[in-house]
């Protein structure tokens, strides 16, 4: 009788562990992984900090269930260094079988893993990174974020119009800065401009203040600059220092420069500064303010363009994993995700079919004093713009 009863406990307990398993397995079906690497140390961490909180943001408001799926986000740090990058992609793929790739804060490090995207058939979802030709690296790559072309043509045409004649250009020296830098001159000189000096300066921890002088001496109408996100309050810093601000010699760019989430501390040597771009935290639209408003509260600070680059980037993947009616792998993603199109934070956006790059306005701002508070307020609309760098291909 003991033997019976033993043999029916075992067989029992094989039974449990059998369904066990299949209940595990069952429950990790209906987990969404997504993997987050950005920058959340180093120069460019307020990049990173800005997409992690718009997207927690956004979780908040909509929930963590999608079709039947619990969404995880596994966040992971690169520090904005590529070869980082690639491990975490490679680690978040084959080992957590993530079901998406989502971040990047700068070009290197969607570089770094669009390969790996394209191997493993897992959507790349570029949140912040700005360089025309990364959507080119691997079919599976999707932005969210911008190009660099989008603003920087649409502020060498307004330079050109308002009477500015000489530019001095001063641009990081990295893929973003190149695509600033080429198509601002292409569309400033074909319209009369001059270029009078052009520096670039590193991407790493860089000094302004060499540079800057270099500027000052070739005594430009304005400076064109751009450097990423995070480095604009350092660079403001050091053209007030040296005097530019009083010298009459304005800034433009594109709107990297005076990043919302830096721009109430960069003083009054930044007021008047021209710059286009895709998004301004002033931006007067309903929307928006309900977006401002939630972000201040759960995180005290204002968002900026990296924020929403994260928001519209989470806001994509819920609504691909709904038209695809709870479909998980990467080709069907990518075809709901593909003509894609809503109203952001921003302005309308959508993702272009062909190139899976973002179709979205540009804005001419200029740095004004609001209630106290530093801002980039709009006043000119380019709408539904589409990424020059492809548009000549």
């Amino acid at each position: 009788m003991f033997v019976r009863n033993k043999t029916l406990t075992l067989a029992a307990s094989a039974a449990l562990a059998a369904a066990a398993i299949a209940s595990g397995a069952a429950r990790a079906d209906d987990v969404f992984k997504i993997g987050l690497i950005v920058p959340m140390t180093g120069g460019q961490a307020s990049t990173g900090k800005q997409i992690d909180n718009a997207i927690k943001l956004y979780m908040q408001q909509n929930g963590d269930t999608v079709a039947g799926k619990k969404i995880q986000v596994i966040l992971k740090d690169d520090a904005a260094l590529p070869d980082n990058t690639k491990r975490l992609a490679q680690e978040l793929i084959v080992n957590d079988k993530v079901n998406v790739i989502a971040g990047f804060g700068v070009t290197p490090a969607a570089f770094a893993a669009a390969p790996l995207a394209t191997q493993g058939k897992v959507p790349e979802v570029v949140m912040a990174a700005g360089t025309s030709v990364i959507t080119e690296k691997s079919p599976y790559i999707v932005r969210t974020s911008f190009t660099l072309p989008q603003s920087s043509t649409i502020i060498g045409d307004w330079a050109v119009k308002n009477g500015i004649k000489k530019v001095a250009t001063l641009t990081s020296d990295y893929a973003p800065g190149n695509d600033a830098l080429a198509s601002f001159k292409e569309r400033f000189t074909a319209g009369g401009g001059e270029i009078v000096e052009e520096v670039k300066v590193p991407l790493a921890n860089p000094d302004f203040a060499p540079f800057l002088q270099r500027m000052k001496d070739a005594k430009p109408d304005a400076m064109f600059v751009f450097v990423p996100a995070g480095q604009g309050g350092n660079f403001m810093k050091q053209y007030a220092e040296r005097g530019l601000d009083k010298s009459g010699i304005k800034v433009i760019g594109p709107g990297d420069v005076t990043d919302d989430d830096l721009l109430n501390d960069m003083g009054d040597a930044v007021l008047g500064t021209v710059t286009a771009h895709i998004y301004s935290a002033a931006h007067p639209s309903a929307k928006n303010k309900e977006f401002v408003a939630a972000y201040k509260k759960a995180f005290n600070s204002r968002p900026g363009f990296m924020a929403v680059g994260g928001y519209d980037g989470i806001h994509l993947i819920y609504e691909a994993l709904k038209k695809s009616d709870g479909k998980t792998d990467g080709d069907s993603l990518l075809a709901a995700m593909k003509g894609m199109a809503w109203e952001s934070p921003r302005g309308p956006i959508s993702i272009d079919p062909e190139t899976r790059d973002i179709v979205q306005n540009v804005y001419i701002r200029k740095v004004e004093k609001v209630d106290g508070e530093l801002y980039n307020v709009e006043f000119q609309t380019f709408e539904a713009v589409k990424d020059p760098g492809k548009a000549k291909k």
